[in-house]
């Protein structure tokens, strides 16, 4: 499989600013020799993540970004709480660097207090963690990674990549009965939300672009706020904001495996205080996005926590048109998770304009779902996935929708495996479905022919609907499948519902231009 067929080149990347795509001197704007594997759920995550920090000694390197962090979430059991793992880590002589979101206002129902008190805490154990709000106005810092180089010791390095905060709620496995420290959400997910996710573990060269990442919002030299309370509370509470020279930057780990991997990002044009490595913003994630779909033959299938935005679900909408034998698969929340009616109704009426527009132009080739647990309990769908004819795959932080692609900063990897027999997006495809029928985690093979495997998801769904519709009599259904419709937005409620979905849900963050045009 040829990766530059689904690839951005580093001119389609259209950031020449920054140094991400020069760092080889085959000028290829992906990494070559790679081994890709998909964590899905957080518990297996944070499972491999304990092991590594773990085994990190004096002078290795850690590097994470986050965009919420409770410092009392365990990790792995017992005494695996985030600030204890991070901080033993940092009292061994680790040297550990973190960049948290600032966040907005608690009362907001934000997480400020939680990211403070966790860099608080990582700072007094001698990590250098900063609170970062270099970021647009109402926009944040979503991306979500960790880096671990070892000295001497390269073929341990790894990074991982995806959705998944060091936050309440994220630890779930496949059973999905919530983590028990859970986040408030909607009441529909009870008092511990089922959470399902996924992140990316990298081995190879991969890991030293996805350590340039870090490093280049590291050296950004501006404030990392401009707001002067949030300046005047940090000196009040002696939280340092400089940012250390960090060490120099070890040779990327050998090749170990036959995945190619490309870097994506999203980072808006900020107005004050421009990024250095991005004085015009960057939407590598969309432009990745639009060479990978206009390449769509026979199924795409995607899980999002969001799939808002009618100018977004355009590039989906131009494949079906374009090929009338592609199908699209769509796995989301059933419901919202805020617990505000009018932000719910908002999102609802989002989605509700993504729908309209795939289902003019894909019909019933077009199917999309919720996911609910034994229990009857809705999965709130966290992942950010996207799998196009078992060739191109990505995981990260981005979501299907405007903020993602334009607004906020977001850090995705797409895999394509050059493997002899590649399987790696295949694979993940069925690891995903398999689970979402029911099964016991192991991928079901007759899932690989793309109509078996939309035909197999309506029928689950038909099955576990008609059960409810039922009363619930008999045996329950195995499978997890729920046919997914947004809630209806009365005439009335039309209008407040778009206003505030597009200035606080989903805003633009492109140049007047490029909005007019719809491009990216």
């Amino acid at each position: 499989m040829t990766p530059d067929l689904w690839f951005l080149s580093a001119d389609e990347r259209g950031n020449p600013a920054t140094g991400i795509d020069r760092r080889r001197a085959d000028g290829l704007a992906w990494t070559r020799g790679n081994r890709a594997r998909p964590l899905v759920h957080g518990a297996a995550y944070f499972h491999e993540l304990v092991e590594v920090l773990a085994a990190t000694r004096a002078g290795d390197v850690v590097m994470f970004t986050d965009w919420r962090g409770d410092p009392d979430e365990r990790l792995d059991g017992p005494r695996t709480q985030v600030t204890k793992v991070l901080g033993d880590a940092a009292r061994r002589g680790v040297r550990v660097y973190g960049l948290l979101w600032r966040s907005h206002p608690d009362w907001l129902h934000f997480s400020s207090p939680q990211n403070r008190q966790l860099a608080e805490q990582l700072q007094a154990a001698g990590a250098h963690v900063l609170l970062d709000m270099r970021v647009r106005f109402g926009g944040s810092h979503h991306q979500k990674m960790f880096v671990v180089r070892h000295q001497g010791r390269p073929d341990r390095d790894v990074a991982y990549v995806g959705g998944i905060d060091l936050s309440r709620g994220r630890n779930d496995d496949a059973e999905h009965r919530g983590d028990p420290l859970a986040p408030p959400m909607a009441a529909v997910y009870g008092p511990n939300p089922p959470w399902h996710d996924i992140q990316l573990e990298l081995r190879g060269p991969a890991v030293g672009d996805v350590e340039h990442v870090f490093r280049e919002r590291w050296a950004d030299p501006s404030r990392l706020s401009l707001n002067l309370l949030d300046r005047l509370r940090d000196r009040l509470s002696r939280l340092r904001t400089e940012a250390p020279a960090l060490p120099e930057q070890l040779p990327d780990p050998p090749a170990c495996g036959t995945h190619s991997v490309q870097v994506l990002r999203t980072y808006p044009r900020r107005k004050l205080g421009r990024y250095p490595f991005a004085p015009r913003g960057e939407r590598s994630i969309a432009r990745g996005y639009l060479k990978a779909l206009a390449r769509a033959q026979d199924l795409i299938y995607v899980e999002d926590q969001y799939l808002w935005s009618a100018r977004v679900i355009q590039p989906f909408a131009r494949a079906l048109r374009a090929n009338p034998r592609l199908r699209l698969i769509c796995v989301v929340p059933l419901a919202p998770d805020a617990a505000s009616p009018s932000i719910a109704m908002a999102e609802s009426w989002g989605r509700k304009q993504a729908m309209r527009v795939l289902g003019r132009a894909g019909g019933d080739r077009v199917a999309v779902y919720g996911l609910e647990n034994a229990a009857g309990t809705p999965i709130y769908v966290h992942a950010k996935a996207c799998i196009v004819d078992d060739a191109w795959a990505t995981v990260g932080s981005d979501n299907f929708n405007l903020r993602s692609w334009t607004y906020d900063s977001e850090l995705t990897c797409a895999v394509v495996d050059e493997g002899p027999d590649p399987t790696y997006a295949r694979d993940l495809r069925l690891e995903l479905m398999s689970e979402h029928l029911g099964g016991d985690g192991t991928p079901d093979p007759r899932l690989g022919d793309a109509q078996a495997a939309f035909e197999a998801f309506a029928a689950a769904a038909v099955e576990l609907d008609g059960w409810h519709a039922a009363g619930g009599a008999g045996p329950r259904p195995r499978a997890r499948l729920r046919r997914y419709e947004p809630p209806k937005v009365r005439g009335w409620q039309r209008l407040p519902a778009r206003i505030i979905y597009e200035l606080i849900c989903d805003p633009d963050g492109r140049p007047r231009t490029m909005r007019m045009r719809n491009r990216f």
